[in-house]
C-alpha cells in the first residue's frame, strides 16, 4: 500500500498565466509486521493540468468531441488520460510532465517531487452556471506494474483577468525591486510579478469614481434619483447606490434591488432558437419607502462568484434590475384623534391602487487577489488517495 497526497503550494484558486506548483509525497507507510520484504514498487507517476466542460443537454448543442475513446481503460494499459472517466469535453490541457519511473518505496519511507506548471492565458475561467461548467483540475496518474492506472484528481479554481496576456515585463531586472539576500528563480519571480501588475491593474480599474446619476420615471412621471459612484468593481466588494425620492411626483411605496448574472448561451450553440436567458441573483435588498426622502443600498459581490466573462459558447453579464412599486393615486394620510388632549396618530390607508416596473442597469465585475480568493474557495489544498 502506497499513500499519494498532492498539495497545492499557495491555496486553490489562481491567475491565468500563474505557475501553479504542487508537492506530490509517496509514501509506504509502516506497520507493526512491516519487514524488509515490505518494500513497495511503482512503475511510473505522471502529473497534468487539464479543464473540463460540462453542458446542459437541454439548452447547449455541444460542439462534436473525439475524446470519448479514452472512457474505458484496459486492465494493463499505460496511456496516462486525466480525464479518463469524467464527464463532458476536455476542452484544455497542459502538456503531460513525468515524476518519476520505478520508484521504490521502503516501509516508512516517503519521497517528495515538485510540479511546476504555467496555467494558459488563453483557457476560460473557473464557471459552474446552469447552462454550462468549467472546471480546472491537476491529475496525478500513477501505476503499480501489471496493475489499472490510479488517478489523483486535484480541483482549483482559475480567474482570467485579461490585459496580463499582451504585457511585457521590462528587461531591466535592476529597476524592479528586489531582496538582495534571497535568490528566486526566473519562473518563480516573473509569476510574483504577474500578481503584483494583476493587482495593480484591478486597482486602478476599480477605483476610478465618476458620479452617476439617472431618472426614476414611468408612464405618469418621475419617482426619483439613483445615484451610483462606479460601475466597475472586482469580486469581494460591495455594490452602494442612493435613492432621492424627494423631489418625485409619483409616490413609491417599495423598492428592491437585486445583484445579478445574466448566462447567455451564444446563437449557434442554442439548442433552441430564441431560448431564455438564465438569471441567477447572488444578493438583493428590499425596502418599503413611503414618505422616505433619500435611502441606499450596499450589495456586497460574493468572493465565490465568477467575474464577467465570454467565450465562443457563453457569455456571463453582471447587473443591477431594479423592481418598484409606485402610487397608482394620490396618497393621502388619516388622522387619527381620539380626544383633543392625546397626540394626532397616522394611519396609513387599507387599501391603496398600485403600479410597478422594472429598470436593469449593466455593470461590470472583475477578479480580484487570487490569495484574497482562496480563504473562501469551496476546494481543498490537499487531496490524497491509497494505492
Amino acid at each position: 500500500m502506497i499513500e499519494v497526497l498532492a498539495k497545492l503550494g499557495r491555496g486553490p484558486v489562481f491567475l491565468a498565466g500563474e505557475v501553479l506548483e504542487c508537492v506530490i509525497t509517496f509514501t509506504n507507510p509502516l506497520s507493526a509486521s512491516s519487514t524488509s520484504a515490505s518494500s513497495e514498487m511503482l512503475a511510473w507517476a505522471s502529473a497534468q493540468i487539464h479543464c473540463q466542460f460540462h453542458a446542459s443537454e437541454n439548452r447547449v448543442a455541444l460542439p462534436p468531441s473525439d475524446g470519448s475513446k479514452h472512457d474505458v481503460q484496459a486492465e494493463n494499459e499505460t496511456v496516462f488520460v486525466p480525464n479518463r472517466g469524467e464527464r463532458g469535453q476536455c476542452i484544455l490541457s497542459t502538456p503531460p510532465k513525468i515524476l518519476f519511473c520505478d520508484l521504490r518505496l521502503d516501509p516508512g519511507e516517503s519521497k517528495s517531487y515538485s510540479y511546476c506548471e504555467t496555467l494558459p492565458v488563453d483557457g476560460p475561467p473557473s464557471f459552474r452556471g446552469q447552462s454550462v461548467k468549467y472546471v480546472y483540475k491537476l491529475t496525478i496518474g500513477c501505476q503499480r506494474v501489471n496493475s489499472p492506472i490510479k488517478l489523483l484528481r486535484v480541483p482549483f479554481r482559475v480567474l482570467v483577468l485579461h490585459g496580463l496576456k499582451d504585457y511585457q515585463f521590462p528587461q531591466d531586472e535592476a529597476v524592479a525591486p528586489s531582496n538582495p539576500f534571497l535568490e528566486e528563480e526566473e519562473g518563480l519571480k516573473k509569476d510574483s510579478r504577474l500578481a503584483d501588475l494583476a493587482t495593480e491593474l484591478l486597482m486602478v480599474a476599480t477605483s476610478r469614481r465618476s458620479l452617476h446619476l439617472y431618472n426614476i420615471s414611468n408612464t405618469r412621471g418621475k419617482v426619483g434619483t439613483f445615484c451610483i459612484f462606479k460601475t466597475v468593481y472586482k469580486i469581494g466588494e460591495d455594490v452602494i447606490g442612493t435613492f432621492n425620492f424627494s423631489e418625485g411626483d409619483i409616490p413609491c411605496l417599495q423598492f428592491s434591488v437585486s445583484l445579478q448574472t445574466e448566462e447567455s448561451i451564444q446563437e449557434e450553440f442554442q439548442r433552441r432558437r430564441g431560448q431564455p436567458v438564465s438569471f441567477t441573483t447572488h444578493a438583493r435588498h428590499q425596502e418599503s419607502c413611503l414618505h422616505t426622502a433619500q435611502s441606499s443600498f450596499s450589495l456586497p459581490i460574493p468572493l465565490s462568484s465568477t467575474p464577467g466573462f465570454t467565450t465562443n459558447i457563453v457569455s456571463l453579464k453582471w447587473r443591477l434590475h431594479f423592481e418598484f412599486v409606485t402610487s397608482g393615486e394620490s396618497t393621502g394620510t388619516c388622522l387619527v384623534r381620539e380626544s383633543q388632549s392625546e397626540a394626532v396618530t397616522w394611519t396609513g390607508v387599507e387599501q391603496m391602487e398600485v403600479d410597478t416596473f422594472s429598470w436593469d442597469l449593466p455593470i461590470k465585475v472583475l477578479p480580484t487577489n487570487p490569495i484574497l480568493a482562496s480563504y473562501v474557495s469551496q476546494f481543498s489544498s490537499t487531496n490524497s488517495i491509497t494505492i
